[in-house]
């Protein structure tokens, strides 16, 4: 097993540990460790890519390492109320999509590359962005107003673009199945 892969299945155990922070109100921890687990996703992608460490297994991982860390954190925090529940709804459902596509296409004998698209990664991006603005702000008592607005406004924005995107990519590679 790798160093970056190592490094990623570590993020994976941070997500409990920024959950239970969240859910007993210790913003300072859940802040802290989401910290953590974002320049350990920098780290094992910086190692995996200059010393040619990248494998099959830590293309799955990150992916999944990313998913796991901001659909639980968006989930405990609509859960308790610090984010809007809609944006939660729209957030962990694309996701839910996602995977539901890629395992509809396993068993058609059609899986699809997984392979993230720029809208993708702006989501992404938006995601953490969002996320952090509201653990630092718990965290430290500021207001985050009106930026929480406008990443807000960005999740919804790619959120919805990259559903769209991976839904349109999904029907065309699906369409080539034969009706029986």
């Amino acid at each position: 097993m790798s160093i970056p892969n190592i490094i990623t299945l570590g993020r994976i155990m941070l997500v409990p540990i920024i959950v239970w922070a969240i859910v007993s109100s210790q913003m300072e921890v859940a802040f802290a460790v989401f910290l953590i687990a974002g320049i350990s996703d920098a780290v094992d992608g910086f190692l995996a890519k200059r010393f040619n460490m990248t494998s099959e297994l830590g293309a799955l991982l990150d992916p999944l390492a990313d998913k796991a860390l901001l659909v639980s954190i968006y989930l405990a925090l609509g859960i308790w109320g610090d984010i809007p529940r809609w944006i939660v709804i729209l957030v962990v459902s694309r996701d839910i999509m996602i995977v539901t596509a890629v395992i509809v296409s396993w068993l058609f004998d059609k899986p699809v590359e997984m392979k993230p698209s720029k809208v993708s990664k702006l989501n992404t991006a938006a995601q953490v962005a969002y996320a952090a603005l509201v653990l630092a702000a718990l965290a430290f008592g500021f207001n985050a107003a009106p930026y929480d607005m406008i990443l807000m406004g960005l999740v919804t924005l790619f959120t919805l673009s990259s559903v769209s995107l991976y839904l349109v990519e999904w029907l065309r590679h699906m369409s080539t199945i034969d009706a029986k």
